[in-house]
């Protein structure tokens, strides 16, 4: 298990936890980023993270990637 940002672009990777107060966990999930989803890294721009997960892709500052952990799949 590791955060969302140690995770290499490319490669699905399935969520297993989501972190931090219940406000954020919320917004994660309205965004569709809930536990045995798949998310998949596909880019970074100014240390942001580029992610599809579902059939859409999000951007994720540094702060909320580091609440999503994910196994490598």
């Amino acid at each position: 298990m590791m955060p969302l940002t140690m995770a290499g672009n490319g490669g699905t990777n399935t969520i297993v936890k989501i972190t931090g107060k219940d406000e954020a966990r919320r917004h994660l999930a309205e965004l569709g980023f809930v536990v045995g989803t798949g998310v998949t890294v596909t880019g970074q721009l100014g240390g942001n993270l580029i992610v599809a997960v579902r059939d859409a892709r999000v951007a994720l500052d540094r702060d909320m990637a580091n609440r999503i952990m994910v196994d490598l799949g």
